[in-house]
């Protein structure tokens, strides 16, 4: 990712009398790429009956894009170093508004699978170059409250995916989740194409590691299609065993490349260090975690009790709310209370939440059960940031944010490809058993990660 270094002789530059505008745009644009997750989780059961859409192809419209965005973001970043940044932001937005008209249009798996992993290649590399636009158009305490504002759209787009995903499918039908990204994107593409400003490029040879990102792209997707082949035939089938060791092999194989490329995507020595280690770990279960609550909860309100997309929505409102408000409590307490105890509490209340619908299933349960586990993800979020970023030297703040924002991708990918096998007796069919282990299982895998977090998060520095 491209980093500041300031120099008290270099001459000040005057900012950009438009990066506020720009600011906007920006925003706008990776509001896009969040929504994406959420909007879509609510169309899914209309998507898989219109489709005849098997489940683990259902599964897979949410991990197909998380796991490219995830896999190909460092990737990303570094291409906005090499190449230019407002380059790589309209590239990648072209590439993702393309893909959102090919994916509305899709009749049948193939189509919307391959639509969108091309939404996530486009998001990659949007995602972080935008970043890296805010960071150089502003300076001091203005890229402080541009950061803000951009740390903000995560809660934001949340709230907004689930509301939208729901009126949308309600309306015009599910199609529109991808259509709508069409005119805004060419709009912002024009926007930006004239009001960024012109770009130098200083690398003298722009080098990008593709086969690395191909590498970890890779192993994940085998790591996540074994989870969701689980759910069909068995957790300790031959070929998943198979399928883990071949993920295994190609993460070692990644390592290795990142050692011994002349321009590796990441310092891998980064992961050993304790507080990025634990950080990576907090955001991907708490992004596993929120997903768990979208995908479980879409299912059963619609399939189990005939709830429309819209009333659905409506009732992840207070999930989405309740995960900002422990957000925001989280960051106002984490400087007194340090991190190692609220990781502790936020993935306690995480689990405590998702037994609530473990033990009584109904649609009263489940919301007020899912709110409560939201708020206990969205302390972790922060948790989870404060963690990896907190203790780096700033030179390595940009590399820390890409692995934590990739891990953050992967968690997404892994908690819909889990929870799917787990409830796969629920997807598939009446019964409700699958949602009851569905939130059992996520329930258990909060309050173990408790404990680890207990373990692993540092204490407050002297």
């Amino acid at each position: 990712m491209t980093q500041n270094v300031h120099d008290p002789s270099a001459p000040q530059r005057a900012p950009n009398p438009l990066r506020w505008r720009i600011l906007g745009f920006l925003g706008v644009a990776q509001l896009m790429l969040i929504l994406d997750v959420t909007v879509v989780a609510i169309a899914l059961p209309n998507i898989e009956a219109d489709l005849g859409l098997s489940r683990q192809a259902v599964t897979w419209t949410v991990s197909a894009y998380t796991l490219t965005f995830g896999g190909l973001m460092l990737l990303g970043g570094r291409a906005a170093d090499l190449i230019g940044a407002k380059r790589v932001v309209l590239a990648g937005l072209l590439v993702f508004t393309a893909a959102s008209l090919v994916t509305g249009f899709a009749g049948s798996a193939a189509p919307l699978l391959g639509g969108r992993i091309a939404q996530g290649v486009g998001a990659a590399l949007m995602s972080p170059a935008a970043l890296s636009l805010v960071v150089h158009l502003f300076d001091g305490e203005e890229r402080n409250k541009a950061l803000g504002v951009w740390s903000a759209l995560g809660g934001g787009g949340a709230a907004l995916g689930v509301l939208l995903g729901g009126l949308l499918t309600a309306g015009p039908g599910w199609p529109w989740v991808f259509y709508v990204n069409v005119p805004i994107g060419l709009v912002i593409l024009a926007a930006l194409a004239w009001m960024l400003p012109a770009e130098k490029v200083t690398a003298p040879h722009p080098r990008l590691d593709v086969l690395g990102a191909v590498l970890v792209t890779a192993s994940s997707a085998s790591l996540i299609y074994a989870f969701i082949r689980a759910g069909d035939h068995g957790w300790l089938s031959g070929a998943n065993g198979l399928l883990v060791l071949l993920a295994a092999v190609g993460y070692a194989a990644f390592v290795l490349r990142q050692r011994t490329a002349k321009s590796p995507m990441m310092d891998v020595a980064l992961l050993l260090r304790r507080p990025v280690a634990t950080g990576t770990f907090l955001i991907l279960m708490a992004t596993a975690l929120m997903i768990a609550v979208f995908f479980l909860g879409t299912f059963y309100f619609q399939h189990a009790q005939d709830y429309g997309a819209l009333r659905t929505g409506l009732l992840f409102l207070p999930v989405a709310v309740a995960t900002m408000l422990g957000a925001d409590m989280t960051g106002r307490a984490i400087a007194k209370a340090g991190a190692r105890r609220l990781a502790v509490a936020g993935l306690l209340v995480a689990a405590a939440g998702m037994a609530v619908p473990a033990f009584s299933l109904d649609p009263v349960t489940v919301t007020i059960g899912t709110a409560v586990a939201g708020a206990g993800t969205g302390a972790l979020f922060v948790v989870a940031s404060a963690t990896a970023l907190g203790q780096v030297a700033p030179h390595e703040s940009g590399i820390a944010s890409g692995i934590v924002s990739t891990f953050h991708e992967f968690g997404a990918s892994i908690g819909a490809a889990v929870i799917s096998s787990v409830a796969a007796a629920s997807l598939a069919g009446t019964v409700l058993t699958g949602f009851t282990n569905g939130y059992t299982v996520a329930a258990v895998a909060a309050a173990v990660a408790a404990a680890a977090a207990a373990v692993l998060t540092p204490g407050r520095p002297r």
